[in-house]
């Protein structure tokens, strides 16, 4: 028998296969086709101060080994969403944790006071690759200083334990999770989707509307395996890794790198039943490597 449980802050995870924010929705639908009670926790999908319809079509692409989306951050507003998260507990009965987006500080402490008195919410993930309108639209998670205002920010108001997701487009990604860290997260996630664009060579013009859009699926894997390894080594707070998993294996090495759970996104798009089948071939592939508790295992590639 092997020991899948894995802790984070706030929440004891029966596993550690989460899936991620923008791939899963709500979980209604996945309900629909198995008990996703079966999971860690998944999260929702990112959450904004106000409704979004997200950006022009087209809005996805296909590549070899992944896909480029540009979606926007479509959503209904967190007033709507804290609404739905009361019907959350008819088919997921364990905690869930939380996207949320802005465009400037004033938005995310706004989403972060609206959920603190949800229940069943037991993590605030802080997505902080959107743009900064009132600091000249960088975004930020490109700036260290920026990325540690949000998380101060947030942490400020946040009854919950807060992550901070930090996007892979930058110089030294290290340099931005210590920022984190210093201003208080509880935890980090990484990576976000790379930048990345498609042409059309009949159009003569970029595949997606929006010209570029993020980069994710198995083609990430290796990148993301390096940023986790790279960001356990400068920090002492638990991390959630993510980027082009798609396999049992692909969850231990990531979790080897440095995580303490692990999100899956591009795959479940491909596979909707990924999930369900990586929980299940985690005992086995564990045992295969001589694994007896994930726990264990969590940072031994360094």
């Amino acid at each position: 028998m092997v020991d899948l449980s894995v802790t984070l802050p706030g929440m004891e995870l029966d596993n550690p296969v989460i899936p991620a924010s923008g791939c899963f929705g709500y979980g209604r639908e996945f309900a629909d086709l198995y008990d996703i009670n079966i999971l860690g926790s998944f999260v929702f999908k990112g959450t904004t101060k106000e409704p979004r319809f997200g950006n022009p079509t087209p809005r996805i692409a296909e590549t070899p080994s992944g896909m480029l989306n540009a979606v926007g951050l479509q959503n209904p507003g967190i007033d709507v969403v804290v609404k739905q998260l009361a019907y959350l507990n008819r088919y997921f009965r364990k905690k869930v944790i939380a996207n949320i987006s802005g465009f400037s500080i004033d938005e995310f402490v706004y989403c972060a006071e609206k959920l603190n008195d949800v229940e069943q919410v037991g993590i605030i993930e802080v997505n902080i690759s959107c743009p900064n309108v009132h600091g000249g639209g960088i975004a930020f998670g490109t700036d260290a200083k920026s990325a540690a205002q949000v998380t101060k920010a947030v942490k400020a108001v946040a009854k919950k334990p807060v992550f901070i997701k930090l996007s892979p487009n930058v110089t030294d990604i290290t340099e931005i999770a210590k920022a984190c860290e210093d201003a208080g997260a509880d935890g980090l996630s990484l990576i976000n989707t790379l930048l990345g664009m498609r042409i059309d060579l009949k159009k003569r013009k970029p595949l997606l509307a929006n010209k570029t859009g993020g980069l994710s699926g198995p083609a990430v894997f290796p990148v993301a395996v390096r940023m986790v390894y790279q960001v356990y080594e400068a920090v002492k707070i638990p991390i959630m890794g993510m980027g082009g998993v798609s396999s049992a294996k692909d969850v231990l090495e990531m979790m080897m790198a440095g995580a303490s759970a692990v999100q899956i996104g591009a795959a479940g798009l491909k596979n909707p039943y990924i999930f369900k089948e990586i929980i299940q071939s985690l005992p086995e592939t564990a045992e295969k490597y001589g694994i007896k508790r994930l726990k264990d295992i969590i940072g031994a590639g360094h």
